[in-house]
């Protein structure tokens, strides 16, 4: 099977994991109160996400591959598609592990700051194309 194809069915599973998951927390936890609701479905699945990255890669790092296509399914498809924090989780504590502690730090610092800077700015900027 092509490579691409194992990304896109692993990312389907992954983004329909991400949903479930997302709504029944949100009809479970936060139905009562919606609009002053903590998003808790989105830090259930990156928390989720980050450690199933944590197993896998520990995995795949410390026995090596047993295929090489399980790997893109898992790691990059389903959890690509289930969350990306889970990636950015991942090499923020591969960099500490290797004693790059500014590395990891920084990449957490500046990915959260930045990233809500940038859904700030996105945000101004449909804004401004109404």
């Amino acid at each position: 099977m092509s490579r691409y194809l194992i990304v896109m069915l692993g990312a389907a599973l992954g983004g329909l994991a991400r949903y479930v998951m997302g709504a029944a927390i949100l009809q479970r936890f936060t139905a009562r109160f919606p609009e002053n609701a903590f998003p808790l479905g989105t830090l259930v699945v990156n928390v989720t996400g980050c450690f199933a990255i944590g197993v896998l890669m520990t995995l795949f790092v410390d026995r090596g591959d047993p295929n090489p296509n399980l790997r893109l399914l898992l790691v990059t498809g389903v959890l690509g598609g289930y969350t990306t924090f889970s990636a950015f989780g991942w090499e923020s504590f591969e960099a500490i592990q290797k004693e790059q502690i500014w590395i990891g730090l920084s990449n957490m610092v500046l990915s959260v700051v930045l990233g809500y800077i940038a859904v700030w700015c996105g945000s101004l900027a449909a804004r401004a194309f109404k």
